[in-house]
């Protein structure tokens, strides 16, 4: 049994999603202790619970500590199904949350595997559904052919988003997967972007003001731009908009793509102007940064290094790379190396 300290590092909810999806991934059991102990509500929040409600069922597991509030939880995997799988969150929690403890053991079970997922697809301390689709999904194009469709934007507070996600992996062990090389930047070949917005906000142009305003700040990086707007019949009101700067020689690494994501989200008394400057001034830092992985994604490609290895340059070394680095290091035999913002990991 792997014990696991919850409050390690940022003390969130990541420690419990990374340690489910190793779990599923290498059939071994744990027990988590502290969960979200330094948080205001400690312990599972009912978007954590709905986590693991998932795992559950995706592996026939034995739970112990699966209710709101929980602080300890003990799981014991089963064997791994493939097939459909409907999930709903029933808050406006993170779709893109719940999923990174669902994709990893998805890719390497050597089976297909769908999901539909209903919650929050563009709310707060989450990478949006564009983020996910975008920036990270084009790195497990290395592992999988995966395909993410959106069919209903989720705000907060009643979320009743919905996604679709679809996974065929390529390798039945991960031991058989490329390694992710990820160091330089190379030349900037386009900055991208999706504004979107509620429909109660189409009238005052929202999604447009956002990326207008997301453009007049990023002008200074001299590349070419290609943005979209949408707007959607949402359960609440809403807006966000998400910018990725995509990285090549002449063209993109299909192999190891270098793409640097950043968003901003709208709020009550917002302007539509400041949520575009916002993610300007995210991507601009992220640009100037020099890394080839932004601060976001570093954290969610930890597991796939412990498994695959290989080397990354980030922006920054968040705490959420420490506790991944951290549950990585309880389940695998590895051993992380992290000299200034460069990342690597070795087999024991």
């Amino acid at each position: 049994m792997i014990e696991l300290d919850g409050s390690h590092g940022e003390g969130g909810g990541a420690i419990l999603r990374q340690a489910l999806a190793l779990s599923m991934l290498t059939g071994k059991a744990f027990r988590i202790n502290n969960i979200r102990k330094g948080r205001c509500n400690p312990g599972l929040a009912a978007q954590h619970v709905a986590c693991v409600d998932a795992a559950m069922k995706l592996c026939d597991a034995e739970v112990v500590g699966r209710y709101t509030g929980s602080t300890e939880v003990q799981f014991s995997p089963g064997k791994f199904k493939g097939g459909h799988h409907d999930v709903d969150i029933g808050t406006a929690g993170s779709i893109t949350l719940l999923l990174q403890s669902l994709i990893l053991p998805s890719i390497f079970c050597g089976k297909k595997v769908s999901f539909t997922i209903r919650g929050g697809t563009d709310v707060k301390w989450s990478q949006p559904f564009d983020y996910f689709s975008s920036v990270f999904l084009p790195q497990m194009k290395r592992y999988a052919d995966i395909e993410a469709n959106l069919f209903k934007r989720g705000y907060y507070p009643k979320g009743g988003g919905e996604i679709r996600v679809v996974i065929n992996g390529r390798y039945n062990s991960p031991s058989q997967a490329p390694a992710i090389l990820l160091l330089e930047q190379k030349k900037l070949l386009q900055i991208r972007g999706m504004s979107h917005a509620s429909a109660d906000l189409e009238g005052a142009k929202v999604a447009e003001r956002q990326s207008s305003s997301a453009k007049l700040y990023l002008e200074k990086l001299n590349a070419p731009f290609s943005f979209n707007h949408q707007y959607y019949n949402s359960a609440s009101t809403g807006s966000g908009i998400t910018l990725w700067a995509v990285f090549g020689d002449e063209e993109i690494d299909q192999n190891n793509p270098v793409i640097l994501g950043a968003d901003g989200l709208g709020d009550k008394g917002k302007k539509a102007e400041d949520v575009g400057k916002e993610a300007a001034e995210k991507l601009l830092k992220e640009v100037n940064s020099g890394a080839a992985i932004d601060k976001l994604l570093a954290d969610q490609l930890i597991p796939f290094l412990a498994l695959a290895g290989g080397i990354i340059r980030t922006s920054e070394v968040s705490n959420h790379v420490k506790s991944n680095i951290y549950v990585a290091e309880k389940f695998l035999d590895v051993k992380f190396i992290i000299q200034e913002n460069v990342i690597s990991c070795e087999k024991q």
